[in-house]
């Protein structure tokens, strides 16, 4: 059901439309969640550290696609916002165009490097075969995760976050139960894992497209005959690029901390799997709320109701800062528990690693989550350059930490250190420039 977030007491129309984003994510991250506990559990050391280091790498597929979704989504919500629903549409024809030939260029980049890939960032030999497996596997499903994230990107744009929930909350269980069927009924081993995750992928994106269309369609005004519009591709674009760039910039330093973790083996790499993703359970979930503050800003700008954006700020800072609390109480005390669903047997190197991973990031998601609250604003007021210096900031900083702290005393601890110092000094960027765009003064946005 569409919602108009311009209308209503702030906070409670940001939190009606965040909470089913939070869940959402939720679930989207049980997909590779799932495959590593599955490939944990039921394989062994070695699977888990084959999907955690292919995972890196298709981090950076997984940025393009949240650039499609965060390009097509902030357009469609100014014009939803504005009630320029034939712009809107068109909006939304362009970006499927669009985003249908970047998909086809990296399906094809993505198989021909793969294995390039996997050798550049120094995948121990013993989990290469299965690295490449996955890896090559898992790109074959990129056109129902672009698709599917383009969708929801629509979705939110019009205020509903609700339905997108339904169908991810049914392919992440379905998921699960076909990771299980495959590896263990099946002996389909780590192949069985990313399979199960294509199928389901698959399933929940055509559902998603084909409910999108319609309610796309119920809407009143047409496109005018036009399906791709050169001037809103490169408005989408103003958007979608940056936050590509945001997310392949963290990627490609992720795959250099990858490059870097791999040279202390099998145990520090499996340990950091594991640990890191719980840390991505909770990040994607700031993220995906900063994603609903930018479609909360870019609708109340296209209606003209820039006044609202401050009031969003705070509800997105208590909501976030309310998940902050438990989740960091939680990593801090129970990080050892949480860790053994995905370690089998694992060695006494493995699960510390993941325990001091746990203990050195998680009292910082307070100051992650707010950077992220701000980005969304940047964001979603179009104010790509601010929102870009804040993100390579903290990318920059982590980097070259990781690289220098690993070479010192500290080892793999001191790669740990460098997300905290990274993320603390990006927040304080993020915040001023979120300061200054909403001081009080009237904006040209």
């Amino acid at each position: 059901m569409n919602k108009d977030l311009t209308v209503g007491d702030p906070e409670k129309v940001l939190w009606r439309f965040c909470i089913p984003l939070f869940g959402s994510v939720i679930f989207q991250q049980l997909y590779n969640i799932a495959d590593s506990l599955v490939a944990g559990k039921l394989i062994g050391e070695n699977a888990l550290a084959a999907v955690g280091n292919s995972y890196e790498i298709t981090l950076i597929f997984i940025a393009l696609a949240f650039g499609c979704n965060m390009g097509c989504s902030v357009i469609v919500s100014r014009f939803f916002g504005a009630k320029d629903y034939q712009s809107m549409k068109r909006a939304v024809s362009t970006a499927m165009i669009s985003s249908a030939v970047l998909v086809a260029v990296m399906m094809i980049t993505g198989l021909i490097t793969a294995g390039a890939l996997l050798r550049l960032i120094q995948t121990p030999e013993e989990i290469m075969a299965d690295s490449a497996l996955y890896l090559r596997i898992y790109i074959w499903g990129l056109p129902f995760m672009f698709f599917y994230n383009i969708s929801t990107g629509i979705f939110s744009a019009l205020g509903d976050t609700k339905t997108p929930f339904i169908f991810l909350a049914f392919s992440s269980t379905a998921n699960i139960l076909a990771d299980i069927l495959f590896v263990s009924a099946f002996q389909m081993g780590v192949a069985g894992v990313a399979w199960a995750t294509l199928i389901c992928q698959g399933v929940s994106c055509i559902l998603a497209v084909i409910t999108v269309m319609k309610r796309i369609v119920s809407i009143p005004g047409n496109t005018g005959g036009i399906w791709f519009s050169m001037q809103l591709f490169k408005m989408i674009i103003t958007v979608a690029v940056p936050s590509m760039l945001q997310q392949s910039f963290i990627s490609v330093g992720n795959i250099i901390i990858q490059y870097v973790i791999n040279g202390f083996g099998a145990g520090v790499i499996a340990g950091y799997a594991a640990g890191v993703k719980l840390n991505n359970l909770v990040i994607t979930s700031f993220t995906t709320l900063g994603n609903g503050i930018s479609n909360f800003t870019s609708q109340n700008l296209g209606a003209g109701r820039q006044d609202r954006v401050n009031a969003g700020f705070r509800a997105g800072i208590k909501l976030v800062w309310l998940i902050s609390v438990p989740v960091a109480l939680l990593y801090m005390f129970g990080g050892r528990l949480l860790l053994m669903l995905f370690l089998d047997n694992p060695t006494e190197t493995a699960l510390n690693t993941g325990i001091i991973f746990l203990r050195i990031l998680s009292p910082f998601y307070f100051f992650v989550s707010a950077k992220l609250i701000s980005d969304g604003i940047l964001r979603g007021s179009g104010l790509m350059r601010a929102f870009m210096i804040g993100t390579f900031s903290d990318l920059i900083i982590r980097v070259v930490l990781a690289v220098a702290l690993s070479k010192t005393a500290l080892g793999s601890t001191g790669i740990w250190i460098s997300w905290p110092i990274g993320w603390v000094t990006s927040t304080i960027i993020s915040v001023i420039f979120y300061r200054r765009a909403y001081s009080g003064k009237k904006q040209n946005i």
